[in-house]
């Protein structure tokens, strides 16, 4: 007997090829009916006996593919239309899209084995992708995702390509991106203080590969901005780099070859191996196995990528160095340059030459970074591959805009109960940093057309933090503060759907502003989210001399946790060498003049550092803390 059924999937299963894999599963069935894109994820129809709907379900969530996410899959019975096959049908748009967006992909095998084969028609094709692998979050400038709502829509498909893209059994059936050498952009290499010029992919590319060789630095355009790129066991160069970027000492990320270059320059466990080569091709953090001059000062890791677009497999198959530099193209702290007039602006005196790809970037999304943990891995920065990530499903209806921190600032948005969290974006006292992060959510309320009176808009408690102030402009929406370490325990409870459990919750970081107005940083909360967080202990309080400026030298914050001792040593003699910054910071405290309180365990660490012999002002965060690391590290057992 013929019965019927609605299917809802949800989850991130647009752009993936979702679409073709449940056309092939219905026909494999023998059942009729329909399926097609819609705001909330993607929509069946499906008609026929009993038990090859159930095993059309079975295989609908065992089977999906590789690069789908499914969160639900909701089930209705249904009166049959008297459907005779199977098809799929074009996208349907209803008043607010709720579908959770595919994050940029890693070049697959199967368009791998393309490029380099000779007799294939994208052979050597720099945007060559699938449904299984290239840009989504990237280009997409809207919902539902295809073509015309991407950075793809000024370049139409010639016969070849449009012929893959319509057949529902081609593994490009809807790639919004698909192209090839006959219809698609390509690559250019520009450098005026060398007087290169080269307007075609394949000499572009081959140049490049060569000043790379040479000890240049290259620009290259990636799928979420620009990198520069030398060779790292080349000293000179990094150097160079590191003179250009203004970027003292905080280590650079590494693009290795291959998988056994990989291996030469770190130590990969079998699940740190497993995240270098999944889909989301993240930098990995490891043990360094070899040493690379100037790449990861005082640092016991390196940060290692394996190449992860078709454009980074031509560079190293031209006869790049097996190891590149491959960091974010800014000035230290700045953006990453996404936009290609603002990349000739910018990077001009960064780089010698820009590799630069025709293809618009809707949005900057840089790598992202990971390392395997005890309990499995853990992000340390949400980019590409990542972004957007639907982190956890909330019992609201309403629309809710989370516009985080100052510092790793990402913004999180909720859409009918699923939070979408953004890319990496920065540390908002730097300009352009907080323009990216009004951008950013700009772009998330228009993606899912979030009207602002119907907002509830959260910000951190801190009364001088710019999200703070941001928070401020939307007017006609309603908002909330929520303290800063209470949000770091809330956000582990929601990850987890834990919304009655009464828990001990331990926050530790460098800043958040408290309830009392003081700068917390060690706090101890017993609750729950429904039940509210009480505060219930703490570090030790210290006083920062100097307020910010502690941060940035270890030795003040020092002064401040020292101040509480009983006849303390002369510390500016050996062994401890304390500089005179040190007496200045005293003094300071006497006077209680811009003297602060604080439970930050960041400012422990940093007395600690201080104690061990890192003396001088840190050039980035954290460096102090990872210094210390690094020295235990290598101290004999």
């Amino acid at each position: 007997m013929t019965s019927a059924c609605t299917i809802r999937v949800r989850g991130v299963v647009q752009g993936v090829g979702f679409r073709p894999f449940v056309y092939r599963l219905a026909r494999a069935n023998t059942l009729a009916g329909w399926v097609l894109n819609g705001d909330e994820g993607v929509e069946i129809h499906l008609e026929g006996e009993g038990d090859r709907m159930a095993a059309f379900l079975h295989e609908l969530r065992a089977d999906a593919p590789a690069a789908a996410t499914i969160t639900a899959i909701e089930v209705d019975p249904v009166e049959p239309d008297g459907h005779d096959g199977f098809v799929i049908r074009s996208s349907r748009e209803r008043a607010r899209p709720t579908a959770a967006i595919s994050p940029d992909l890693a070049l697959c095998a199967r368009c791998l084995e393309e490029l380099f084969d000779p007799a294939d028609p994208r052979h050597r094709y720099p945007y060559l992708n699938c449904t299984d692998c290239g840009p989504r979050f990237s280009i997409v400038r809207g919902l539902p995702y295809d073509r015309a709502a991407t950075t793809m829509a000024a370049w139409p498909m010639d016969a070849r390509c449009a012929a893959e893209y319509h057949d529902p059994l081609s593994r490009r059936f809807h790639a919004q991106p698909v192209a090839c050498p006959e219809c698609g952009p390509g690559y250019t290499l520009s450098g005026a203080s060398l007087d290169i010029d080269i307007r075609t992919s394949d000499a572009a590319i081959e140049r490049a590969a060569a000043l790379l060789r040479e000890g240049g630095i290259v620009a290259v355009k990636g799928i979420g901005g620009y990198h520069l790129a030398c060779d790292a066991r080349d000293p000179a160069a990094v150097l160079r780099l590191r003179g250009r970027k203004y970027r003292k000492e905080k280590p650079f990320a590494l693009m290795a070859r291959d998988l056994a270059t990989a291996h030469a320059l770190v130590v990969l466990a079998p699940e740190a191996e497993s995240l270098l080569r999944s889909a989301a091709a993240p930098i990995v953090l490891a043990a360094a196995r070899a040493t690379l001059p100037h790449v990861a000062p005082d640092a016991g890791e390196l940060g290692v990528m394996l190449p992860y677009t078709p454009l980074h497999h031509l560079l190293f198959a031209a006869g790049a160095p097996d190891v590149l530099v491959m960091t974010s193209a800014n000035r230290s702290s700045e953006p990453i340059a996404c936009d290609d007039a603002d990349a000739r602006d910018r990077l001009g005196g960064l780089a010698d030459a820009l590799l630069v790809g025709e293809r618009p970037i809707a949005r900057r999304v840089e790598d992202s970074v990971v390392r395997h943990g005890s309990l499995g891995p853990v992000i340390l920065r949400r980019g590409r591959g990542y972004a957007p990530g639907a982190v956890a499903a909330l019992p609201v209806s309403r629309p809710v805009l989370a516009l985080g921190a100052d510092l790793k600032n990402t913004v999180t948005l909720v859409v009918d109960g699923q939070a979408f969290t953004s890319q990496h974006i920065g540390d908002l006292d730097h300009f352009d940093a907080a323009r990216a992060f009004e951008e950013t959510t700009r772009d998330f309320l228009a993606m899912y057309a979030v009207r602002e009176d119907e907002l509830l808009v959260v910000h951190d408690a801190h009364p001088q933090y710019r999200s703070t102030a941001f928070a401020d402009t939307f007017g006609r929406s309603e908002r909330m503060a929520v303290q800063h370490h209470r949000a770091h325990i809330a956000s582990v409870l929601a990850e987890r759907g834990a919304w009655d459990d009464r828990v001990l919750g331990i926050s530790l970081d460098g800043t958040g502003w408290g309830d009392n107005g003081s700068i917390w940083g060690g706090e101890f909360f017993v609750g729950g989210i429904r039940t509210g967080l009480e505060r219930v202990g703490h570090l030790r309080t210290a006083a920062l001399a100097g307020g910010d400026a502690a941060a940035r030298h270890p030795v003040q914050a020092a002064a401040g946790f020292l101040d509480q001792l009983d006849d303390l040593p002369d510390l500016t003699r050996e062994p401890f060498g304390f500089p005179p910054l040190f007496d200045q910071a005293r003094r300071v405290l006497g006077r209680r003049t811009r003297v602060f309180s604080t439970t930050s365990a960041g400012r422990l660490f940093d007395a600690a550092a201080a104690l061990l012999g890192f003396l001088r002002p840190i050039s980035f965060e954290g460096q102090a803390a990872m210094w210390v690391e690094h020295q235990a590290c290598g101290a004999p057992v």
